[in-house]
């Protein structure tokens, strides 16, 4: 894998630390890779520890050729966006892992990613984000030299560890925004179904990097003995296990909460549609019935009108106009007229 033309120099900005360690000791600490890879091949018994973040493709083609790394993981590497996975090449691990911090402002998780490669004499790591925050990890190696001189293998479970930790704000986030989200459904905010897709969404994306841990840590046991691991070194990893296992539980547990509160919801939001159709039904019927009222007084109030209209027209040749009686009768067909329709319309309760 040759450079690409016009890259960045082999020693760059993405070089955050190196270190030689000997017996557990950070024993130099070269200015560049070139001298990394000197004072390595100077110092017998020695470990290097190269950290990295967002490198170049030059220093990442630099460190392969300096220790053998396979093309693929160093492709991997470059490319990053991969799932958190483990394979062994020849005497090389090379890990995969997603890191995640919650962040209070926004209430979101932010995801990371993290490659490291290991060997029998060196650790590198490549950060592709802010998180984890492997500047702690070095510092609380360095002050367990006992523990740093147990190898690179050290180094790896150290940063498991570190990266599992940080999974725990994360959890007591993530369990936060759902009581919250618990309280908004009874209180039928509208904008609630949305918050539960966002955060049904992060949970996702949160079991995609937790789940594959299993089969790493997995993996990584399997090789006890074959590779002769410590059994300092095991207990430690047994307790990132321990760890890990009871994050993927409840991030599983968050997922179920969550469909269950979306089936809650949905149902609150039926019944409050089903309530509020009730009472549009009920308004309806009620205008209906004002409706009925009014026509049937605006009918019974037309009939004397009609007649009272025919009669006043003025034209000198109409039956009944010269008539004696012709003035009471008409009064009295107008009540009976008013009469009649004020029955019928309230047989049929139109009033």
């Amino acid at each position: 894998m040759a450079p690409r033309p016009g890259g960045h120099e082999p020693d760059g900005e993405g070089v955050v630390d190196a270190a030689i360690y000997v017996k557990g000791v950070r024993a130099e600490s070269p200015a560049t890779l070139a001298d990394t890879y000197q004072c390595l091949r100077q110092t017998e018994g020695g470990m290097a520890w190269i950290g990295l973040y967002r490198p170049s493709e030059p220093q990442l083609v630099s460190l392969a050729e300096e220790f053998g790394l396979h093309e693929l993981a160093v492709e991997d590497a470059i490319v990053a966006h991969q799932r958190p996975k483990l394979e062994r090449y020849g005497d090389t691990l090379f890990v995969v892992l997603r890191a995640a911090r919650y962040l209070d402002e926004v209430e979101e998780v932010d995801f990371g990613e993290l490659h490291i490669f290991v060997g029998k004499d060196f650790v590198l790591t490549v950060r592709h984000s802010e998180s984890p925050n492997l500047a702690v990890v070095r510092k609380r190696l360095e002050e367990t030299p006992e523990l740093l001189a147990r190898g690179p293998e050290a180094v790896l479970y150290a940063i498991l560890d570190a990266v599992v930790d940080e999974y725990a704000p994360v959890v007591a986030g993530l369990q936060n925004d759902i009581d919250e989200i618990e309280t908004e459904v009874f209180r039928g905010d509208p904008q609630v179904s949305r918050r539960i897709y966002e955060l049904s969404r992060e949970v996702i994306e949160f079991q995609r990097a937790t789940r594959p841990l299993a089969q790493i840590l997995g993996a990584l046991s399997a090789g006890f003995e074959k590779y002769e691991v410590d059994d300092e070194l095991r207990r430690y990893l047994r307790d990132v296990a321990d760890h890990a296992t009871t994050v993927m539980e409840r991030v599983d547990g968050f997922r179920q909460n969550l469909q269950d509160i979306l089936t809650v919801n949905a149902t609150l939001v039926g019944q409050a549609q089903n309530e509020e159709m009730k009472n549009l039904a009920e308004a309806s019927n009620a205008q209906n019935e004002e409706v009925k009222k009014i026509s049937a007084w605006a009918a019974i109030l037309f009939a004397p009108t009609l007649i009272g209209t025919i009669y006043g027209m003025n034209f000198d040749h109409m039956p009944e106009t010269h008539w004696t009686l012709g003035y009471p009768l008409a009064l009295l067909l107008m009540a009976a007229t008013c009469a009649v329709l004020y029955q019928v319309f309230k047989r049929r309760d139109w009033l």
